[in-house]
């Protein structure tokens, strides 16, 4: 069962808490009707990442043999076979069309179907195409938060669609930056990173990192945030500016990026910076008494 899990990629689904942004930030967390919603739509997501995953593992197999770690993979490994993760797949695949079926609409079956569709296509020619491949990356968070929203009928603001894609734009460069040292490491080239080098990768970090933190300031300074939230919500990008050095020290000085999953997990002091930050807004937006 481990190895089945190891495939489905459980640990990933961590990505997909995205889907309970709109709710979180509306105030509604403690909403119940809304919060089941909002998990379904955990579920939805999870189970068809982790469908994507299987057929880009199925896809992957003869390279990431030859990869350091991904060759213990369960797929690479040959722990478990091609034709029992190809059932595993269109089993997750139906889960979710009944899933989709019995909880959810029509706005959030479309997204799901451009995430599937997209990120198959991305499995089998598209992560070869430099910069398209992060920006699909990016695309898919913010999928995850569109679809937290339409489950609940709660808006999306234009301020969290540009922060989201930023932010997942930051860590798909991020990780294919790790990605190419550790190719050029091993010796081994790879056709996705071949539009990638690290003096640009290291310029596109720092371009979406300005911008990320620009668009972070425009938002707490606006007034629409201050009267919603409240002015100390302005203290706030202490938290987000040391998160930014933080992710960039780790990438440029320790070369921890390749895998941010497993850097959030493991990066105690960027854990407690999320943590302290999730804290303000709690009590920004659940205990603001309005002075």
């Amino acid at each position: 069962m481990q190895h089945y899990i190891k495939l489905m990629r459980v640990n990933q689904w961590v990505k997909n808490l995205f889907v309970f942004l709109p709710l979180f930030f509306s105030g509604n967390l403690l909403n119940i009707d809304l919060f089941i919603e909002s998990f379904y739509g955990f579920l939805i997501f999870s189970f068809v990442a982790s469908s994507i995953y299987i057929i880009n593992d199925y896809v992957d197999i003869e390279k990431d043999q030859k990869h350091p770690e991904k060759k213990n993979r369960p797929l690479a490994s040959g722990k478990i076979s091609k034709n029992k993760a190809l059932v595993l797949f269109f089993g997750l695949v139906i889960i979710t069309s009944l899933l989709i079926f019995y909880f959810a609409n029509i706005k959030v079956a479309l997204l799901v179907a451009v995430y599937f569709l997209m990120n198959i296509a991305y499995s089998f020619k598209l992560k070869q195409i430099a910069i398209l491949d992060v920006m699909i990356i990016a695309f898919g968070f913010l999928l995850r938060v569109l679809v937290g929203g339409y489950m609940t009928g709660i808006v999306v603001t234009d301020w969290t669609i540009l922060l989201v894609f930023d932010l997942a734009l930051i860590l798909a460069l991020g990780k294919r930056r790790g990605e190419l040292i550790n190719a050029d490491l091993e010796g081994v080239t790879r056709k996705s990173l071949d539009g990638y080098n690290l003096n640009f990768l290291n310029s596109a970090l720092s371009i979406t990192c300005t911008v990320a933190v620009i668009c972070y300031l425009m938002f707490i300074l606006a007034p629409d945030t201050q009267q919603k939230f409240h002015h100390y919500i302005i203290y706030t990008f202490v938290f987000v500016f040391a998160a930014v050095l933080r992710y960039l020290q780790q990438t440029f000085v320790y070369f921890k990026t390749e895998s941010p999953t497993k850097l959030i997990f493991k990066d105690h002091f960027l854990q407690l910076l999320i943590v302290l930050w999730g804290i303000s807004y709690v009590l920004l937006i659940y205990f603001n008494n309005g002075k």
